[in-house]
């Protein structure tokens, strides 16, 4: 499945989220064309999504892959889960993303799920409220997942230490 140049693409899951036909009325009739969605992720907390159109489904599903896996970001991931809730947004679409204890596993639609899995996100409570749009949901799941920070992050960026922050004394 993955037989690209790239060295580390051996161990990248991918899932093709959704393909759609799109129709452009020219004067001649009507031109079809393809556009799909892939998620590629190591399961290790790097996670990319693509969108790519094409006259073929095989080719629009390929450009989307090579986009996902150009646009790979790093998902802080605290226990197989999230470090705290974030709400996600993106045009209509909005998705609560919650973490959950140890053996929830994930709870989450189609197109959310997917991403979590790519990430390797094992546990995990998400809500998409608005609009249910492939494209939207993910591109709302990616912002709540670019906004996430973990403790430590959090205390670094406010120019504070961990136990500042936490309240913990000898942690």
């Amino acid at each position: 499945m993955n037989h690209t140049n790239n060295p580390e693409s051996n161990e990248l899951f991918e899932k093709i989220i959704s393909t759609n036909r799109v129709a452009k009325v020219v004067k001649g009739g009507r031109n079809f064309s393809y556009n799909a969605i892939v998620v590629v992720g190591d399961r290790k907390g790097t996670l990319g999504v693509g969108i790519g159109k094409a006259n073929e489904v095989t080719d629009a599903i390929r450009k989307a892959k090579e986009k996902a896996e150009k646009n790979m970001f790093r998902v802080p991931i605290v226990r197989e889960t999230i470090p705290h809730e974030i709400l996600g947004k993106f045009g209509a679409s909005k998705i609560m993303l919650k973490p959950a204890s140890q053996g929830t596993g994930i709870i989450a639609g189609g197109t959310a799920r997917a991403l979590f899995e790519a990430a390797g996100i094992s546990n995990i409570l998400a809500k998409s409220m608005g609009s249910n749009t492939p494209g939207n949901v993910v591109k709302a799941t990616i912002a709540g997942l670019k906004e996430l920070r973990t403790v430590s992050e959090a205390a670094r960026l406010r120019g504070k230490t961990f136990a500042e922050l936490t309240g913990a004394e000898g942690k």
